[in-house]
């Protein structure tokens, strides 16, 4: 996964409570395993006024013409909520969000989309109201998310900071999975295999 050190994007905001991840990707588009190709389908059923996803929601944030291409969202509480399903930070990563900011998430959503290079960052409701006026105010404005210094910067001049898991934040700076992590270590994996078939070669 492509790593993530400071990102200034274009934000969205996407003023809703309990979003879960059945809208976030229908189940009817579950129908492959590989990563590619879900990001035409985010948010269907409210981005579309059509079950083909043809026809433009012209209400739907995505679609207005200053918040196309944006690649930070905001969001509000309890986002990610509902299913497991990889597909929903799969569906936001293809279609090119990076840092997602809401004052909670559901856990398996963001563990999953930690494995997946989109950072989220969680701030306290105040503060993510505060931005959401920012940006509905000035539509296209951007955010800047330093994962390093863990902050987040407005236009507007105001900085906040947000609290991560320091594994995950390695992992998200260093692009890495953790089956990438693990992989950092693959000498040493096999330095003590070598030595365990060694003392103990009924094992092998």
């Amino acid at each position: 996964m492509l790593p993530i050190t400071t990102h200034t994007g274009i934000a969205a905001p996407l003023d809703r409570k309990n979003i879960d991840t059945d809208l976030i990707i229908p189940k009817q588009f579950l129908k492959k395993t590989e990563r590619a190709g879900f990001g035409k389908h985010l948010f269907h059923e409210i981005r579309y006024t059509d079950y083909a996803g043809t026809q433009e929601n012209p209400d739907f944030v995505l679609n207005q013409p200053a918040f196309r291409g944006a690649t930070i969202l905001l969001a509000q509480e309890n986002f990610g909520c509902g299913s497991s399903r990889e597909h929903a930070p799969w569906a936001l990563a293809d279609y090119g969000f990076r840092v997602i900011i809401a004052p909670s998430f559901a856990d398996i959503f963001y563990n999953n989309c930690s494995k997946t290079g989109i950072l989220l960052v969680r701030l306290s409701q105040t503060d993510v109201n505060d931005l959401i006026c920012q940006i509905q105010e000035r539509p296209g404005s951007l955010l800047t998310a330093d994962l390093s210094n863990q902050t987040i910067s407005a236009q507007s001049g105001k900085t906040l900071r947000f609290e991560i898991n320091p594994f995950i934040k390695d992992c998200l700076l260093k692009g890495l999975d953790q089956i990438g992590w693990t992989m950092q270590f693959a000498e040493a994996i096999k330095a003590f295999e070598k030595k365990l078939i060694t003392q103990q070669p009924w094992l092998g």
